[in-house]
């Protein structure tokens, strides 16, 4: 099964040249460092920059450059920094072209959620909301098991919504799944190493395999 790089970098062969790009929080900001060279992509931060790169390396961390999550990055050539409110009237005028999202919980119906867990401190939902409801097209990247081995994909989610019939298609460790608007989770490729069989064990939610699924080329 695949590790967070892994997922991560499935994820990215998702991204088109010209794309303009949100990298939610979690196994999502991994994707900078996946992006083909022989694209051109704009990755967008919510809290106000245009043209996040890849992670610094060692000793070469800016504080002063962090994206939504807190962690430090690098700015690429040509990037802008601006505040949140023009950020977020960028990604409620829809012209962010893929929202990738870190996930607890995905429905076959595409619902998700991603931002509370009943009885557990937050700070609040930060610009989940806003990105759900605004996105052209959003890929969920998750564990697709909690860690007592119950399944995260679901026939309806059972921790609080952040958005609902929203997510197109969803990567974990174990596969990719397109969601389709009639519901289920359709498989698409399986893990290296990974049988169909297990992939149906860790569904909860209706699961279509159609034909030979094929392993993952990352």
């Amino acid at each position: 099964m695949l590790d967070r790089d892994g997922i991560a970098k499935r994820i990215a062969q998702e991204v088109k040249d010209g794309y303009y790009v949100n990298l939610g929080i979690g196994i999502p900001t991994l994707v900078a460092n996946y992006i083909p060279d022989n694209i051109q992509v704009v990755l967008q931060s919510e809290n106000g920059l245009l043209g996040m790169g890849p992670f610094p390396f060692e000793g070469k961390e800016d504080p002063d450059l962090i994206n939504a999550g807190k962690q430090t990055i690098t700015t690429l050539p040509g990037s802008s920094i601006f505040d949140s409110a023009l950020s977020f009237g960028m990604i409620r005028a829809q012209k962010v072209d893929l929202t990738i999202l870190g996930a607890m919980e995905v429905s076959e119906n595409g619902d998700i959620a991603n931002w509370k867990i009943p009885g557990k401190m937050v700070k609040g939902m930060g610009g989940a909301m806003d990105l759900v409801a605004s996105a052209k097209n959003i890929i969920v990247a998750m564990q697709q098991v909690n860690k007592a081995g119950e399944s995260k994909l679901l026939p309806t989610c059972t921790l609080p919504l952040t958005g609902i019939h929203c997510v197109k298609k969803v990567v974990t460790e174990l596969g990719v799944f397109d969601i389709l608007q009639t519901g289920g989770f359709r498989l698409l490729e399986r893990a290296p190493g990974i049988s169909v069989g297990q992939i149906k064990d860790a569904t909860a939610g209706r699961l279509i395999v159609e034909g030979i699924i094929p392993e993952m080329k990352l």
